[in-house]
């Protein structure tokens, strides 16, 4: 099975009304199921990517987001346990009720998608793990003047699974995750040199162009999750780590256990402000 990401929505546009909504209003309305993808809300507010593993597989977990810094960018995680996000990060946020979309895994399957994973959580103790999200540094670039195709076309970023292997750590291992968000050539340097500054949204792209995309071993016009981006033919591709990795590790590496994760699109919005711990 594969994982979901949501289709084309008002939240993916560029002129949407609750753009300007804190981290708290988002995880409001995802907790109400009043949102879906959360690309374009919380304008400046860092957005997560989600895997919540048994507390057994913690500490190697933890080793594979070090080992694998461009892809699992790891900004906090939860004590074992307990669901309660530290308050520092996102206050009053209830990791099994504060996202719009879950992702179920069992032995490393995709088993449900849900609203919510309380029933999930009381059957083990778990650890959840929050890794950064490149939807974090879309704000900067549509800053810069600097728009997305993806956001033009009202769908959702372009997502590939790589022949590019992570570094294993315990039982986790698979393939890498990259999104894609294509760009004019005089736009190339400009988006590096904004990008590069936010290493907790995996930073300045990994690759770009026609040679990214023959490294990377994909075709560019079969997305694994997400959508194709329309592309003009003066385009070039960039390429950046992608939060899905964790979960792609799970399913290659078929770890045994209940996983839980994000729903592709539907990130943790924090209360982090980009500037603060990015730039």
């Amino acid at each position: 099975m594969t994982i979901e990401i949501n289709t084309p929505s008002s939240t993916a546009t560029l002129k949407n009304p609750k753009a300007h909504l804190t981290g708290a209003e988002v995880r409001k309305l995802a907790r109400a199921n009043l949102i879906g993808d959360t690309g374009g809300l919380g304008h400046g507010y860092v957005q997560c990517n989600l895997l919540i593993v048994p507390a057994r597989y913690a500490d190697d977990f933890r080793r594979f987001c070090q080992r694998n810094p461009v892809s699992c960018p790891l900004v906090a995680e939860t004590a074992p346990g307990d669901p309660t996000v530290p308050s520092h990060i996102a206050a009053d946020c209830d990791i099994r009720t504060d996202l719009s979309g879950y992702c179920v895994y069992k032995d490393g399957e995709l088993v449900a998608t849900k609203t919510d994973v309380l029933e999930e959580w009381e059957k083990d103790t778990y650890v959840a793990f929050l890794i950064g999200c490149s939807y974090s540094f879309e704000h900067a670039l549509l800053d810069a003047g600097i728009t997305m195709r993806h956001r033009e076309q009202g769908t959702v970023v372009s997502v590939y699974k790589s022949k590019i292997p992570l570094n294993a750590a315990g039982p986790f291992s698979g393939a890498m995750v990259v999104s894609m968000r294509p760009f004019k050539a005089d736009k190339v340097k400009q988006v590096q040199e904004i990008t590069k500054k936010y290493m907790l949204a995996h930073g300045e792209p990994m690759l770009w162009g026609d040679e990214g995309t023959q490294a990377l071993g994909i075709d560019i016009n079969k997305t694994d999750w997400g959508q194709p981006t329309n592309m003009e033919d003066d385009d070039i591709p960039a390429y950046w780590g992608c939060g899905i990795s964790p979960q792609t590790a799970v399913m290659d590496s078929k770890v045994e256990g209940t996983f839980m994760a994000h729903r592709g699109g539907y990130m943790l919005v924090t209360d982090l402000r980009v500037e603060d711990v990015c730039a």
